[in-house]
């Protein structure tokens, strides 16, 4: 098997329509009651494997993506990389897949995601549980992508088929929360706060649009990984969460600050959404 010399990324790619466009979330009025410890662990390993990447003289950074990345007729055994590509079982690729990015704007996008809705998502069901869910919904991403195509011999890299994962629980969870985007009209640039469910819906259905306009055979975006993992993501959600955690929530409260003093009753946005077993909130 030789190097055609594309790649089918998991996210932006310079030459294939732009994922984000339309709608460029900055962030969401959702707090957390923990610190995103995964969340931001994700962020840092996927930026050292990206620079890791750009120090790779030549061609090497080419043959790194087809060492570790995702190669869908390789993982079935229709097709096998030259031995002096082999780095990891093809079963393992889809694992090393996911911190291997294309370029700035295709890390910088996948990051920007991760870091607005993953924390709500850890959060919800806390980081040991956040790290399995992360991981399966990229698996279930990457799947998708293969089976529709399985003789392809493109390999996929990037995070956003687990990032769609992080989407999919975060539309189910909290659809009312709002978040602000920045939207670019012509020569104009403003920004607007918009509920979360219509920001990941555009980008749901984007996927869609943008998958019919791929002509077959050719790399650009894994658009079928994205819906995947959304779906896996909807799915796991259910036994992943936390008891307490509600359905097609709003964003969380915030503590309401009492007028006089620790007798005056709170208001409706004083409770904690989340409880802890074993320990009260800091306003419960």
């Amino acid at each position: 098997m030789g190097i055609p010399g594309r790649v089918r990324f998991l996210a932006d790619a310079p030459g294939t329509p732009h994922l984000y466009s339309g709608m460029i979330p900055l962030h969401d009025d959702n707090p957390t009651h923990i610190f995103p410890v995964v969340t931001v662990g994700l962020i840092v390993v996927c930026v050292l494997v990206f620079f890791w990447q750009l120090s790779l003289p030549g061609q090497a950074g080419q043959q790194a993506i087809y060492s570790y990345g995702l190669i869908p007729a390789v993982l079935f055994g229709d097709a096998r990389l030259p031995a002096e590509l082999v780095a990891v079982p093809a079963a393992m690729s889809v694992l090393t897949s996911m911190f291997l990015h294309g370029g700035w704007m295709h890390l910088i996008g996948n990051m920007l995601y991760l870091w607005i809705f993953g924390n709500n998502i850890e959060d919800s069901m806390g980081h040991a549980r956040f790290i399995v869910f992360y991981v399966l919904c990229g698996v279930a991403a990457a799947l998708t992508q293969a089976l529709h195509d399985p003789a392809s011999i493109i390999p996929m890299i990037g995070a956003s088929g687990a990032i769609g994962g992080v989407l999919g629980a975060y539309a189910l969870l909290f659809p009312r929360a709002h978040v602000l985007v920045l939207v670019p009209l012509g020569f104009f640039i403003t920004t607007v706060r918009v509920p979360a469910l219509l920001v990941l819906g555009f980008w749901f259905v984007l996927q869609f649009i943008q998958q019919a306009m791929i002509p077959a055979g050719q790399g650009g975006v894994a658009h079928w990984a994205h819906i995947g993992g959304f779906v896996a993501g909807m799915i796991l959600i259910l036994p992943f969460k936390r008891r307490g955690v509600p359905l097609f929530g709003g964003p969380r409260a915030r503590p309401a600050k009492p007028s006089s003093g620790p007798g005056q009753p709170r208001g409706r946005g004083s409770s904690m959404r989340f409880p802890r077993s074993g320990r009260r909130g800091p306003w419960s």
